[in-house]
């Protein structure tokens, strides 16, 4: 088909896009944390939920930007369809965005079209965010977990 081409830079640019503001929104709440850490006046090894609720957040968020955007894409654009289970709320765009983003994949819900590109960059960079927080999520614990003051 004659759009074919377009709709497939369009889903690029959208994937890259939504690439880049995730890993700038994730280093900012990362930034933040660790900066917030020294000054709170809990006790060391609390800084630890500290630390996992701005990560939860921060996934959150992620997750949210690319339900958004299978929601945009796929009834506003016309650059793709998720199909199987649905019930029409966007719930099933965050359901949908979630099992990718963690690489889950259950596969009760389907893409079709270009938007698949999204859908598998969703999970590398799913992947690459999720190992990120665990390697801060681990130095923050060597850092705190062993002070007792």
């Amino acid at each position: 088909r004659p759009g074919a081409v377009m709709d497939y830079a369009i889903v690029c640019a959208v994937a890259l896009f939504l690439i880049v503001v995730t890993t700038v929104l994730h280093y900012e709440v990362l930034r933040l944390t660790a900066d917030l850490m020294p000054r709170l006046s809990i006790r060391p090894r609390a800084r630890i939920l500290v630390v996992i609720a701005a990560a939860f957040f921060a996934h959150s968020v992620e997750i949210a930007l690319y339900g958004w955007a299978y929601w945009a894409a796929g009834n506003h654009l016309g650059l793709g369809a998720i199909s199987g289970a649905l019930e029409g709320t966007p719930v099933d765009y965050l359901y949908f965005s979630a099992a990718t983003f963690t690489t889950l994949g259950v596969g009760d819900l389907v893409v079709a079209g270009p938007l698949r590109i999204v859908v598998g960059l969703e999970s590398l960079n799913g992947l690459i965010l999720i190992t990120w927080t665990a390697s801060f999520t681990y130095l923050s614990m060597e850092r705190f977990w062993l002070d007792h003051r």
